[in-house]
């Protein structure tokens, strides 16, 4: 038996309990886990307090991504003993995921930890962290450099957020960060690299189609009017990168950013990405993050209480990445 949060939803009730599963009931795969950390993402939040329909099939063990060591494997490339790590593939929302000691998944869904990263580090980075690499590689295929200009960063108190700052600022570019709680978060999030701080009010309301050019790029996390007003205010031939809709599905713009300036929209997903992108991009945060910000973007919570940081994490109350330690 193992500890594990279970959700269900039966005659109409949604639940969220820990509990303890049987190892004979783990899904399918051909690697076994034993689980060291998993994090509190936006999308597990969703999952545990049953706010959007993240969860395809019950029960459910939440938990989009972790890392752990290899009990067993049928797998040619790992081996019982190696650390890997999980983000995405479905997990945590059809195939039960990370908030549980044990798990069993496939191997190619694996990436082994950098040599230089310990598990902690993996977690502290997560599936936030390696999306907000996904989206810093696509502003750098597309051509956009520090010289350009300041690159926007929104949701910027959030794992996505912190991490890209962090990552930004190394690379030296200039990042603005943008934040509901200014006040409260403008002195970490200039501790993160970045080097000015507004107000999401600035980008939040109806926008015009275009506004002054003041962004070479832009990381975003929040959708709706915040990403319309973004790629209004993006400079000639400027990149921005989409990842999240923390502020809405729907993206309230017109055409004029993408005819009249060139500006590229560039979609990231993370939980469908191809391996080898994968590999890059872990392999990019082995060497382009001071993993000496990592205890400053995240802190640590046992298992227990996943359940109740989720409904807090939704509401704002959270900064920066939250590390779930499996076996506390």
């Amino acid at each position: 038996m193992f500890k594990a949060i279970i959700i269900d939803k039966k005659d109409g009730n949604y639940t969220a309990t820990l509990d303890e599963v049987s190892e004979q009931e783990l899904m399918p795969g051909d690697v076994d886990i034993e689980v060291l950390y998993s994090t509190l993402n936006y999308k597990d939040a969703l999952a545990i307090t049953g706010k959007s329909p993240v969860v395809r099939s019950f029960p459910m063990i939440p938990g989009i991504d972790f890392v752990g060591k290899v009990s067993a494997s049928n797998h040619s490339d790992y081996e019982r003993g190696q650390l890997v790590i999980l983000n995405g593939w479905g997990v945590g929302e059809k195939h039960w995921g990370g908030l549980a000691q044990k798990a069993r998944v496939n191997g190619e869904w694996l990436v082994p930890v950098p040599a230089n990263f310990e598990p902690k580090d993996a977690m502290a980075i997560g599936t936030a962290g390696y999306t907000a690499m996904l989206c810093i590689m696509a502003l750098e295929r597309h051509g956009v450099t520090p010289e350009q200009g300041e690159i926007l960063v929104t949701g910027a108190a959030g794992g996505v957020g912190s991490v890209a700052i962090a990552i930004l600022s190394k690379l030296g570019f200039s990042v603005t960060a943008l934040s509901g709680r200014v006040e409260q978060e403008s002195q970490f999030l200039k501790q993160l690299g970045a080097q000015n701080v507004i107000h999401r009010s600035e980008l939040e309301g109806v926008g015009k189609p275009l506004a002054k050019e003041r962004w070479a790029g832009v990381v975003d996390v929040v959708g709706s009017h915040v990403l319309a007003n973004a790629c209004a205010g993006t400079k000639y031939g400027g990149v921005v990168t989409a990842c999240g809709l923390a502020g809405g599905m729907d993206f309230p713009a017109t055409v004029a950013p993408f005819i009249l300036r060139g500006v590229t929209l560039a979609g990231i997903d993370s939980v469908m990405s191809p391996k080898a992108l994968r590999l890059e991009a872990w392999q990019r945060l082995a060497s382009d993050l001071d993993l000496n910000k990592l205890g400053v973007i995240a802190h640590e919570i046992p298992l227990a209480e996943a359940i109740s940081t989720a409904a807090d994490l939704l509401n704002g109350k959270v900064r920066g990445r939250i590390i779930v330690d499996i076996n506390a």
